[in-house]
């Protein structure tokens, strides 16, 4: 299962550019993520973080390592990359980048591009105590049921959208981080929320 995966991947993502596109609304704050994938016991699985309650934004948040572009970050993949050294202690060089989905913006004012990433594991992570809470690593299949997916209002700064999020037990995935998800699933053919996936998932 977990060959034929990464094999989709492989076929299915374009290789990220050195340079991404530019951030389309200048009133979004360019950032990158890392979505991190590994095998582990015959599945595939994506790492996530939880963040601390320290952080400025989306605290105590499952979400996907990385951050805001640095003025000396050569593009957004360098920026993801090294966010991601910075959170949880995964050294750039043993990433191999599948490439890109696509951006998602979000109403805390956030245009993210996510980068797929394949790592090592096991490997001895080094979670900045700061940032990251703990880490959590689910199997790629855990987020197939359509039954763990909802959606629902959020309200920001007076504002109310509407956000999908995913849940299993106690764990939930929601806002950006459950539409780049979900945008992953759609590259492995998987569409456990019908129809118009950004009709009902802004964040």
């Amino acid at each position: 299962m977990a060959a034929s995966i990464l094999s989709r991947l492989k076929d299915l993502l374009p290789l990220s550019e050195a340079t991404p596109d530019p951030v389309p609304d200048p009133d979004l704050v360019a950032a990158g993520v890392l979505v991190p994938l590994f095998a582990a016991e015959e599945q595939f699985r994506v790492l996530f973080i939880q963040r601390t309650l320290l952080v400025k934004d989306h605290r105590g948040q499952i979400a996907f390592p990385g951050g805001v572009r640095d003025p000396e970050d050569a593009h957004l993949l360098a920026t993801a990359l090294r966010e991601t050294q910075e959170e949880i202690g995964l050294a750039p060089g043993v990433v191999e980048v599948l490439g890109t989905l696509p951006p998602v913006a979000t109403i805390t004012g956030y245009h993210i591009t996510p980068f797929v990433g394949l790592i090592p594991y096991p490997y001895d992570f080094n979670p900045s105590p700061r940032e990251v809470k703990r880490l959590l690593a689910l199997p790629v299949e855990e987020f197939y049921p359509p039954e763990r997916w909802r959606s629902g209002p959020y309200v920001f700064q007076g504002r109310t959208t509407r956000v999908c999020y995913w849940q299993n037990g106690q764990e939930v995935v929601w806002g950006a981080t459950a539409r780049i998800v979900l945008n992953l699933l759609a590259h492995l053919g998987v569409h456990p929320i019908p129809g118009d996936r950004d009709a009902t998932c802004l964040d």
